[in-house]
């Protein structure tokens, strides 16, 4: 039965004060008889009366506070008991006085209502028992006890002489011994409990002895004398019984009958009794039949004692079997490895599992350090761990993990992860125990997932987060010697579209060998994403640059693949670790170096530098304004005469193209036409100059028929299906004759497509419109190819009037000459282009050139200047 949670008695005034009053007053009228001022029955009735009425009526006061506090029986009974236990010890300390035969008869009926009333009032005190079962076994101790106490009480010598008292002597003693084993037994034994039980047991004893007095009629001072146990007894009865403000009792264990079953309570009885008995050999040399039948007794009682402690241990040892058993099976069948480990750190003892688990047998574990089954590398660590936990810095933490690897029963080393828990303080182990798990597989995992982590899947280089790691790496241990190169591959989206993604997955892999064949072993290739990739080499400025050209080179030529053979190109950015302040700042300008490199043209290798960060601001910023410079009217024309080189007489102007930006100024078109191309409104542009160089033209009052105006066209507008038909529609909006038009191709892109190109000028000539082909003797257009194009007119590149000793091998005329006798030959009419000097005129006049165009000539000018000088030079 459980015992509910105490709560403090209600206490009531002035009750301490008669706790205290009423022993003194009692202790004074039984020394007063014992010194003859009253008679010895009279005082032992009065003193004991009155301290057995006082202590039972605060007993029983405080059982009712109890009761009314926590509104049940059950918590109040043991305080209770022993309050009624108080009143039957006044009672019966006053039969001496009113009894005149059958005293001890009296005395022992008493005795024995006081007995069981003490006996069933301690265990029910709190913190002493909580179940009926456990009260009767240790009553039964009790007996056992009691029962050798008085056979050696009685085998002492007189006593077997009054008979009448061997019952007030067993009840006494085995009263006495029962509330004593509940109170030693009692969880916690709380100071209350002590108070109650050592009064009760003194109570017992005093009566036996008042018992005893009077049957071997004993007067005189040892009458009231007697009576002064009695009083503090009671007084300690009521002390501890009445006291509720006591610390929760713990929970009972899960056996509790196992205290039943220590030895001391089967020792001390069975020492008693037979020291009594050798005693009484030894003295008397005789036992009378009563102390024949009370050894039997005894030894009854403790043969039962004996048969209830072996059933006990039989009963536990099973419950242990099956434990075990339980604890096997489940060791057993762990997935850890337990191990026993002393303070030597020596294996005391290994699971089951660990045969199965890591092939170890006990002959090879068990008695080995445990340091000798890890790895040398990590015993290190492993040792300072467990040394922290045998100088106790973990106690109270939770257990505490090693990393280590192990060896197995195959010498093979094992990744695990152990347990420690402390438990040298719990006695049935006195340890360290180790849980080893094999973590060989996620471990295994973890090392894949980060090397795919930093591992690009198609090609096997290093992603982007790997360079930044080896990037930082490198900057710490190198002191920032070294170089980052980014490459840019172009073509790539084209090869996609046309080709798939299979092929172009195929490049990717094929560029990423190349790259690697390059490289020394100290360099790290990575790809960055898509087609971009990076080297991070050791090398200083020079032989980087030198990579970075092998570099271009080789991932230049052809890519012969299954069904195509493919070509790319590359743009090369280089940065030196120490010019930026972290790895990402370094990476940020390889990048603008790349950038820098692919805007000068395609394979090309760039160093970054401060002022290609400007530039590259500059282009971005020209990048985000251009889309609506022609809606702002910031776009403009200007207009370059072209001149007879005989009559120095204007034949025909070039519209060039200007941006008037605000904040910048003049944009040429030499950087201007590069970010349209890359915007992709080339096409615009060239069809705004058409129409605005249009618009001057015939505004302008020089009305030569013969006198052309030459517009430059880009390729994808040139292709185009409507270009033919956007040049008419403009040529019908101003009213302009077809063949007072010219437009210009450069030859640089010429061999790119020449039957495309081929067709758009046929196009245009069915118009009437004229052909250029600019920049002549700049590119490598063969002679083939210039007797396919249907032009009309050479514009020479002013590299051929550069060096005026350059000629051919063999001495033979110079290349001007030659360039321009084979286009009169074709029928073309030769604009020499570049005109800077009058000497450089009269070697083209001298070439044969019948048109020239150049700052010696004629400056680029606005419409209204041009119109003005075109005035000046009409005759």
């Amino acid at each position: 039965m459980a015992v509910p949670p105490l709560a403090p008695a209600p206490s009531r005034p002035g009750g301490r004060t008669v706790l205290i009053a009423v022993p003194v007053v009692s202790a004074l009228v039984l020394i007063g008889g014992a010194a003859g001022l009253l008679p010895a029955l009279a005082a032992l009735a009065v003193g004991v009366g009155v301290a057995g009425l006082g202590a039972g009526a605060f007993l029983i006061r405080a059982a009712l506070d109890i009761h009314h506090a926590d509104g049940t029986f059950v918590a109040c009974r043991g305080a209770g008991f022993v309050g009624l236990a108080a009143l039957a010890t006044g009672v019966t300390a006053t039969v001496p006085w009113w009894a005149s035969r059958q005293t001890v008869g009296w005395l022992t009926a008493g005795l024995a209502v006081v007995a069981g009333c003490l006996v069933v009032g301690v265990s029910l005190l709190p913190g002493a028992v909580r179940t009926w079962q456990v009260r009767l076994r240790r009553a039964f101790d009790g007996v056992g006890l009691g029962v050798s106490l008085g056979f050696a009480a009685y085998l002492v010598p007189g006593a077997a002489t009054r008979p009448s008292a061997v019952p007030a002597m067993l009840i006494a003693a085995g009263g006495a011994a029962i509330v004593t084993v509940i109170v030693l037994r009692a969880r916690p034994r709380p100071n209350p409990a002590l108070w109650c039980g050592g009064g009760a047991a003194l109570v017992l004893l005093a009566l036996c002895g008042l018992t005893e007095l009077v049957a071997f009629d004993v007067t005189g001072p040892a009458v009231p004398l007697i009576g002064l146990p009695m009083v503090a007894g009671l007084t300690a009865c009521a002390t501890g019984g009445s006291r509720r403000d006591l610390p929760l009792p713990p929970l009972e264990p899960r056996y509790p009958d196992q205290y039943l079953a220590s030895y001391p309570l089967l020792a001390v009885p069975a020492a008693v009794g037979v020291v009594a008995a050798l005693w009484h050999l030894v003295t008397v040399r005789d036992f009378s039949t009563q102390a024949v039948i009370f050894g039997l007794v005894m030894v009854s009682v403790l043969a039962v004692r004996e048969l209830l402690v072996v059933h006990d241990i039989r009963r536990y040892a099973g419950r242990l079997r099956v434990a075990e058993a339980h604890f096997r099976s489940l060791v057993a069948g762990a997935t850890d490895l337990t191990l026993v480990l002393d303070e030597q750190l020596t294996i005391r003892w290994q699971s089951p599992a660990a045969a199965r688990l890591f092939g170890l047998r006990d002959e090879e574990v068990i008695g080995r350090g445990f340091r000798d089954l890890i790895h040398p590398d990590d015993a290190g660590p492993a040792q300072a761990v467990i040394e922290s936990v045998l100088a106790g810095e973990h106690e109270g933490g939770p257990p505490v993990l090693v990393s280590a690897r192990l060896r197995d029963g195959a010498k093979l080393w094992r990744d695990t992860e152990s347990t420690i828990s402390d438990q040298r303080s719990v006695p049935e182990v006195a340890a360290l125990v180790v849980h080893v798990r094999d973590v060989g597989e996620r471990v295994h995992l973890e090392r894949t997932l980060h090397r795919l982590s930093h591992l690009d899947q198609l090609t096997g280089l290093a992603n982007r987060p790997a360079l930044m790691r080896d990037l930082l790496d490198r900057r710490r241990r190198a002191g920032q010697r070294g170089t980052l190169l980014v490459i840019d591959l172009h073509g790539l989206a084209e090869i996609n579209d046309n080709r798939g993604r299979e092929i172009g997955d195929a490049v990717l892999v094929e560029v990423s060998r190349r790259i690697r064949g390059l490289l020394g072993a100290e360099d790290v290739p990575a790809r960055l994403g898509g087609d971009e990739f990076a080297v991070l080499t050791a090398d200083s400025a020079v032989p980087a640059y030198a990579l970075a050209t092998r570099i271009v080179t080789t991932l230049g030529e052809p890519y012969a693949l299954p069904g195509a053979t493919l070509d790319l190109h590359t743009s090369v950015g280089l940065a030196e670790l120490s010019g930026g302040a972290d790895s990402e700042e370094v990476l940020r300008h390889a990048d603008l170096a790349r950038q820098r490199a692919r805007q000068l043209g395609l394979d090309r290798v760039e160093w970054y530098d401060p002022d290609v960060e400007i530039q590259l601001h500059r282009r971005m910023e020209l990048e985000r304004q251009l889309l609506g410079a022609a809606g702002r009217g910031e776009l403009d024309l200007v207009f370059q005469p072209v001149t007879g080189l005989r009559d120095n007489r204007p034949v025909g102007v070039e519209a060039l193209l200007r941006w008037r930006h605000p904040e910048l100024g003049t944009i040429l078109p030499a950087e201007l036409l590069p970010i349209a191309a890359s915007l992709g409104i080339t096409a615009q542009l060239d069809e705004w100059v058409l129409d605005e160089a249009c618009r001057h033209l015939t505004t302008w009052s020089f009305s030569d028929e013969g006198f052309w105006l030459s517009v430059n066209v880009g390729p994808r507008e040139l292709l185009t299906a409507r270009f033919p038909e956007q040049v008419a529609q403009t040529l019908n909006r101003h009213g302009l004759a077809p063949e007072r038009l010219v437009v210009e191709v450069a030859e640089t892109w010429i061999a790119a497509d020449v039957p495309a190109i081929v067709a758009a000028l046929t196009g245009l000539r069915k118009l009437g419109v004229r052909a250029a082909l600019d920049d002549f003797g700049s590119g490598q257009t063969s002679l083939s190819h210039l007797r396919r194009l249907p032009v009309d007119m050479l514009k020479l590149s002013a590299s051929l009037l550069s060096n005026p000793s350059e000629a051919v091998v063999g001495g033979g005329p110079a290349v001007l000459d030659v360039v321009v006798s084979l286009g009169r030959r074709l029928g073309l009419e030769i604009v020499a282009k570049g005109l800077e000097t009058a000497e450089q005129i009269e070697r083209a006049a001298a070439a044969g050139c019948r048109y020239g165009q150049g700052h010696a000539l004629g400056y680029p000018a606005p419409a209204e200047r041009m119109e003005a000088y075109l005035e000046s030079h009409r005759s």
